[in-house]
Order: structure tokens, then C-alpha cells, then sequence
């Protein structure tokens, strides 16, 4: 980047309403969740709303990450091809199907939920997942009627998509309980989270959430997802990518943590 661009910074960053400083952690928290993503599959909605979360109102943090989220999902779900992507789809239509119905009927609660309960819903749910795998424990369940366990965490994660724009811990849980090999969990995730990106930029357009005045930040931010993307599939072919994903658990215990600091001050600030 030059000095003019450099220079032009603090104007540039006014057009979204944000100081210098903010809009350039915006910038590089994008970035690290990008990497994140392209490593280990999953955890860039969750890095972004515990770290904006952080210094933005909760339904601005939301909708900046709604089109990083789903450009960089197409890039996760068709790495392999459309052919693999399509048998993913159709293998896991029934988990897709719920969530994809109900991220529109939730999202349309995300502009009246009170922030403080959004970030609790967050909080609460990043904390406990990430402990648990730190732990060495493991969440898999014992499926006897997949497809019933496919529909349940399927309406599972719309109904919190659609809110939090994070719809990934219960289809985690779920490939999990299937032992779905490691490739292929990563291509399925991409698979979902693509369409449920979809679904949940349609549904926010729908609710206002995404408007002219967070649009274009979170058109803009695209950028650093994409080579934050690009990164990460370097990583995830060269490095271990089991300890990375530890060190990434590591991480979203202590921004799920802040989340819940969070919730807890905003409450006890209200009348």
C-alpha cells in the first residue's frame, strides 16, 4: 500500500463512519478470520462478532461480515470443484434445507434483540464449544436416526444464524457425530456456510440490517477476507493444522469470554 493510500486513510475511513484506528482493526481482524477460515474450515463469523463486537453496536458488527462471510464461503465450498460441492449438497440436504428455512424467519428478530442477550447468545456457545475441544473431549453423539439429528441441528442453527449470523457450531457437532473425513467436513462446511450466507444476505437486505450505511463497509472488507482465504489454504496444506485449530480454540475461549464481559456490562448498565 503506498503513502497516498496510506495518507488518505483517515477520510476513507470516515465515509463508513469510523475513526482511522477502528477501521483498520476492522480491516485486520477480517483478515486473521479469513486465514482462520481458509486453515481450519470454520470460526470466521465467530472471530468477527467477538472482535468487532468488541468497539461496534452488535447489529453493525453483523452486518459487516455478512458478504466477507459468503464470498469467502464460495471460495471454501468449490476449492475442490462444483462436482464434489454438489454430492456434498445432496448428501446434507436435509441439515441445508432447515437451516436455509429458518435463517429468514430469525433474521427478522436480529434489529429489535437487545444487545446485550446477542452477545450472551454468542458468548455463552463459543465459550462452552471451545473449552469442551480443548479439553480433549469429544462432542460426537450417537446418531441412531440420522436424518431426525440432521433435521434438529438443522433448525438449530438457522434459528441462531439468523440472529448471530453464526450457524456453524451445530452442523460442527453434527459432522462430528458421523465421523465425516477431514476434507470432506471442510468442503461440506463451505457447502452450508455458502448457503446459508446467501440466505442470511438476502434475509438482512430484507430487514434492513443491511442497508447503504453497512453495505458498502462490508462490501469493502471482502477484500482482506478473500486474501485471508488464500493464506489460510496455505496453511492448511503445509502446517499441522490440528495444533492450529488448537491455538484458534485457545483464541475463541478468550474472545467468547469478552463476549460474555460484554453481555453482562451492557445489562447491568440498563434501567
Amino acid at each position: 500500500m503506498g503513502l497516498a493510500a496510506i495518507g488518505a486513510a483517515p477520510q476513507f475511513a470516515a465515509m463508513f463512519g469510523l475513526d482511522p484506528f477502528s477501521f483498520w482493526i476492522v480491516i485486520v481482524v477480517t483478515l486473521f478470520s479469513g486465514f482462520v477460515k481458509g486453515a481450519v474450515g470454520f470460526a470466521m463469523p465467530m472471530i468477527m462478532m467477538s472482535a468487532l463486537g468488541s468497539f461496534l453496536p452488535a447489529q453493525q458488527a453483523l452486518a459487516v461480515l455478512i458478504l466477507p462471510t459468503l464470498f469467502t464461503n464460495i471460495g471454501q465450498a468449490f476449492r475442490q470443484g462444483w462436482r464434489p460441492a454438489w454430492e456434498s449438497i445432496v448428501t446434507y440436504r436435509w441439515h441445508i434445507g432447515m437451516v436455509m428455512l429458518f435463517i429468514p424467519l430469525s433474521a427478522m428478530l436480529a434489529p429489535v434483540v437487545p444487545q446485550w442477550i446477542m452477545y450472551a447468545l454468542l458468548g455463552v456457545p463459543i465459550t462452552g464449544f471451545a473449552l469442551w475441544q480443548l479439553a480433549g473431549r469429544s462432542l460426537a453423539i450417537p446418531i441412531h436416526h440420522r436424518r431426525r439429528v440432521e433435521i434438529v441441528t438443522g433448525i438449530i442453527g438457522g434459528l441462531y444464524g439468523g440472529i448471530s449470523g453464526i450457524w456453524g457450531p451445530p452442523l460442527i457437532v453434527y459432522l462430528l457425530s458421523v465421523g465425516t473425513p477431514k476434507t470432506e467436513q471442510v468442503r461440506v462446511q463451505g457447502v452450508v456456510f455458502l448457503l446459508g450466507a446467501v440466505a442470511l444476505t438476502f434475509a438482512h437486505l430484507n430487514s434492513g440490517l443491511l442497508n447503504a450505511q453497512t453495505l458498502p463497509l462490508s462490501a469493502v472488507v471482502v477484500i482482506p477476507a478473500l486474501i485471508g482465504l488464500w493464506l489460510g489454504f496455505l496453511a492448511h496444506d503445509r502446517l499441522d493444522v490440528a495444533q492450529f485449530r488448537r491455538w484458534t480454540l485457545v483464541l475463541l475461549v478468550l474472545t467468547g469470554a469478552n463476549l460474555i464481559r460484554r453481555a453482562l456490562e451492557i445489562a447491568g448498565s440498563e434501567p
